[in-house]
């Protein structure tokens, strides 16, 4: 069952981005320029991360538990932000509707729900929300060096050409915090759900 919902995880993760990617290309025509606008966004990159990784699980080749953390708390985040942030901001329709609802609802819930149910236990330390956040931090570098060489910033929380370094950092701080403070609640929730048992790898 566990790699069975993996797959379906997988494949929910590899529609949302190829339909993004058809959508997008229709409108650039031209793969690589297709491929350098979609890979700005933190959403894209994560679930074609999610993607590889879910493929693997469900292929039986088994991902250590901090891997599969982090990515769970990833796309989470991705679901979050959009419900909070960005919901409504761009009115979408046909396939960019569609690619939207896989890659910022349907995905999150059901990786999520992956490993509430079936990722391996108790071997989460205090200090994996430190490692998984080292992700979003360096897609926030990513997007800004991304943003000053070209002007585009993937969301307008971090534009930084409209809201300013200040409040573009503090936006980012604020978002990091709450991604560490969800993430020590995780690896809490699991000691106390396995008993306070800790396996350290």
């Amino acid at each position: 069952m566990p790699r069975y919902f993996a797959a379906v995880v997988a494949i929910t993760c590899w529609m949302g981005v190829s339909i993004q990617f058809a959508a997008s290309y229709a409108n650039i025509g031209d793969v690589t320029g297709t491929l350098w606008v979609i890979l700005r966004f933190f959403t894209i990159i994560t679930n074609l991360l999610v993607a590889i990784a879910m493929t693997l699980v469900a292929v039986g080749r088994p991902l250590g538990p901090v891997v599969l953390g982090g990515l769970t708390m990833a796309l989470a985040l991705v679901g979050i932000v959009f419900a909070v942030l960005l919901e409504g901001l761009k009115p979408l329709g046909g396939a960019a509707a569609v690619a939207d609802f896989l890659n910022h609802k349907a995905s999150p819930v059901l990786m999520t729900l992956w490993w509430l149910f079936f990722a391996p236990r108790a071997r989460l330390a205090w200090s994996a929300p430190l490692i998984w956040a080292a992700y979003p931090i360096a897609y926030f570098a990513y997007a800004l060096a991304r943003g000053q060489a070209d002007g585009k910033y993937p969301y307008p929380f971090i534009d930084v050409a409209k809201l300013g370094w200040s409040q573009t950092l503090l936006n980012a701080g604020g978002i990091a915090l709450a991604f560490l403070i969800v993430g020590t609640l995780v690896v809490a929730f699991e000691r106390w759900r396995h008993g306070g048992k800790l396996k350290r790898r």
